[in-house]
């Protein structure tokens, strides 16, 4: 007979749902609490055995939902059930009723008292005492699922991660720069106050590995541990670059899962593998999109009839065939840049976008064709961005898909932009993305053992159950930004106002190049200007236009996007929850309100980025990503993203190699540890120096230059003693300024 235990654990206390199962042996009349122990409640043994073990005792775990009740009753196994409120333990079947006094309320972890939960989906239960082992673990999403866990559930016992990293020293390294440090733990942080980092040590073991390698390229004796114990896999790696090199994308985002699953399947006892992929693997869909599992080689293209009778995708012959090009190629920028093309030629004759989503789709089948008995959960998200409640409103890290839009807005660098007026933007808060995958993971790792387990889907999206219009959205920021507008350099206010959207690429073009114009001052004094200056403004606007259009070229396919993503499922995993489970785990898209969620998005670039900080007309609109372990940036021009921790200042692959290049040139003095650390305060900047890189050319990164010396400058007066302040930041950055001969302003 299955019966409901309760656990006074002094660590945690757990809210269970699954029913634990007692030999009959156990005599209930004799069911007693060692008032010297702290741990759990014992029961002594009898019956059953002839007697040999009778005085003998074993802990038992049981659930800590109860209510402060002076006594409790157990009541005839044919009497209804009571909620979990009121405690029913039915021993046996044995019919006994007995007596259980002074039950007291039990205190979670947190110090809130957890009663009256009904057991819904047993979340809290379910992370107790499990080891998990998860990918991509250094990047955006990630640390908030690693967070939340820690946070609700501390005697989970491990959570392997998976790190690249030449050795272990270093894994540990990156794990406490770039998980660890992060502001995102801070309530954790408090909780522990000076033991946590010995906390967050004992619980996350970071392990050497690469999920583009042959089991996933762990040591043996790592493998081994990992296999004998880990309950359930999530793989959050991913290259999400939307136009990466094929080959580079399909290691990572296709070959990388089915690494991966080749390792699950060697699991003694594993519980569920989970694939956090993107809603966007639907590619050129229209319509609602259900909540289905790609199966090996399904063609988006002959669904919509696109190609005629194309023949089925066969993602062996993709694999080969990008690596084939990238063996006869070189590492050459064109060479690079045709194994991008591929890609992109590939995705989009199959009815794929992009090559991002085109491999990630990809990767779901790799998955569904090898899972065998493994039970899978995929989950899919749209446009993952900052948090909505957990742990705080609006923690983000690095550039998400709204944010070069957002900032350049901002900042009046961006009036208009191409979109369908119409459309929607489909995005979801991390925390709620997180919230949904916790959910579905005890749900479905609690399942009983299934000969021939189905794979699960669940859409995380807003685009059909509340959708983001783009002109609501232009109205949304004008209206912020209106009331709180970002600063120039000088303290003085950016007005700006209603961004423009334009659904024909003609039109967009147009307004671009007026409005560069506009800016630099060619459509006024021009009589005034030398033919000199003339050349380099125009040149100036040239570059503006470019790259506002590279920017809404490669959103385009999101920004005209003509699918709105089901999400049943998910609503019906929502259902099953407790009504303290939604308050803890809630994922209900419907109710976000786009308002208070934007304004919470856009506030840490007012409150983290110097006013002086901006992207300038000149600079480049990089796609930036969260760069996971596995994804390999190494040629010049990579979209990708470096973080200043002092200045909140994101810079390109592209800008650093250039400044890395002057720093190498013979005629500057100033050395490249300034360039390439920007930390170094024993070098001279001097004006050869300044001078030098300016003459470097049209790529020159001129806002940049500044910051890096400006930077510099900083930190020289904060190692005098002298307080450092806003207001010292702009007096550094006018000095370099005047130094170099440039404006002080970097939007002009």
């Amino acid at each position: 007979m299955e019966a409901l235990f309760l656990s006074s654990s002094s660590s945690s206390i757990i809210a269970s749902n699954k029913l634990a199962r007692l030999h009959n042996r156990c005599d209930w009349s004799t069911l007693v609490r060692d008032k010297k122990r702290v741990g759990p409640t014992w029961c002594r043994v009898g019956g059953g055995d002839g007697g040999r073990n009778s005085n003998a005792e074993r802990p038992i775990r049981v659930s800590s939902l109860l209510k402060d009740r002076g006594q409790v009753l157990i009541r005839e196994q044919s009497s209804p059930a009571m909620d979990a409120e009121t405690l029913v333990l039915s021993p046996n079947g044995n019919g006994r009723t007995i007596e259980i006094n002074g039950v007291k309320t039990l205190m979670p972890f947190s110090g809130a008292a957890m009663v009256g939960m009904k057991e819904g989906l047993g979340i809290i239960s379910f992370l107790q005492g499990k080891k998990f082992l998860i990918t991509g673990s250094t990047g955006f999403l990630a640390k908030v699922l690693i967070e939340k866990v820690l946070r609700m559930a501390p005697d989970v016992s491990k959570i392997y991660l998976l790190i690249k990293a030449k050795n272990k020293e270093a894994a540990i390294e990156r794990l406490k720069n770039e998980v660890l440090d992060a502001e995102l733990f801070n309530t954790l942080k408090e909780t522990h106050g000076a033991s946590y980092m010995s906390f967050m040590l004992t619980k996350l073991i970071p392990v050497t590995g690469n999920i583009c390698d042959s089991d996933i390229g762990l040591q043996a004796d790592s493998a081994e541990e990992i296999a004998k114990e880990v309950d359930v896999i999530i793989n959050s790696a991913a290259n999400t670059t939307f136009n990466e090199r094929y080959d580079v994308a399909l290691d990572i985002n296709t070959r990388g899962p089915g690494n991966l699953m080749g390792f699950a399947k060697k699991c003694k006892k594993l519980k569920l593998f989970l694939q956090v992929s993107t809603a966007y693997v639907n590619g050129q869909r229209q319509g609602r999109i259900m909540e289905k599992p790609f199966s090996m080689g399904d063609c988006i293209a002959t669904e919509n009839f696109l190609e005629g009778n194309r023949k089925a995708l066969d993602v062996d012959r993709e694999m080969k065939l990008a690596l084939e090009a990238a063996r006869k190629g070189t590492q050459n920028q064109d060479e690079a840049q045709k194994m991008k093309d591929l890609g992109l030629e590939r995705a989009r004759s199959y009815g794929w976008q992009d090559t991002y989503v085109f491999t990630k789709a990809m990767g779901e089948m790799m998955i569904n064709s090898t899972r065998g008995d493994v039970p899978v959960v995929i989950i899919r998200p749209s446009v993952i961005e900052s948090t909505y409640k957990d742990p705080f409103p609006g923690w983000m890290e690095g550039n998400r898909m709204m944010d070069p839009i957002v900032l350049c807005y901002g900042k009046g660098q961006l009036t208009g932009f191409l979109v369908d007026p119409k459309g929607v933007l489909d995005v979801v808060p991390a925390d709620m993305v997180v919230n949904a995958t916790l959910a579905a993971i005890a749900k479905h790792g609690m399942a009983m053992t299934d000969p021939e387990p189905e794979i699960n889907v669940y859409q995380i999206a807003s685009s059909a159950i509340n959708p983001l219009v783009f002109e609501d959205l232009a109205e949304l920021l004008y209206n912020h930004y209106k009331t709180s507008p970002c600063m120039d350099s000088k303290g003085d206010p950016i007005m700006v106002r209603l961004m423009k959207l334009f659904n024909s690429v003609d039109d967009f073009s147009d307004h671009l190049w007026r409005d560069a114009q506009e800016r630099s001052g060619l459509m006024s004094g021009m009589s005034s200007v030398d033919s000199k200056m003339m050349q380099k403004l125009k040149f100036i606007c040239k570059k503006s236009v470019e790259q506002a259009k590279h920017l809404a070229t490669i959103y385009e396919p999101y920004t005209f996007y003509g699918g709105r993503f089901d999400n049943s499922n998910t609503q019906r995993l929502m259902e099953k929850m407790s009504e303290d489970e939604k308050r803890e785990f809630g994922f209900d898209v419907g109710s976000i309100n786009w308002t208070d969620y934007i304004t919470n998005e856009i506030d840490p670039y007012s409150q983290e980025v110097p006013e002086d900080v901006a992207i300038s007309p000149t600079s480049d609109f990089d796609i930036y990503v969260e760069s996971p372990d596995e994804a390999p940036f190494e040629e010049a021009g990579s979209p990708a993203m470096e973080y200043d921790m002092e200045l909140a200042h994101h810079y390109s692959h592209k800008q650093l190699d250039f400044l890395q290049a002057c720093a190498e040139k013979p005629s500057v003095k100033c050395g490249d540890e300034v360039f390439k650390n920007m930390l170094d305060e024993t070098t001279p900047i001097t004006d050869e120096c300044c001078r030098d890189i300016l003459k470097m050319g049209k790529d020159c990164h001129l806002g940049l230059v500044k910051i890096i010396f400006a930077t510099y400058e900083y930190k020289n007066i904060a190692s005098k003693g002298i307080p450092q302040s806003k207001q010292t930041w702009n007096d550094c950055v006018r000095r370099v300024g005047s130094k170099i001969g440039a404006p002080v302003s970097l939007e002009q």
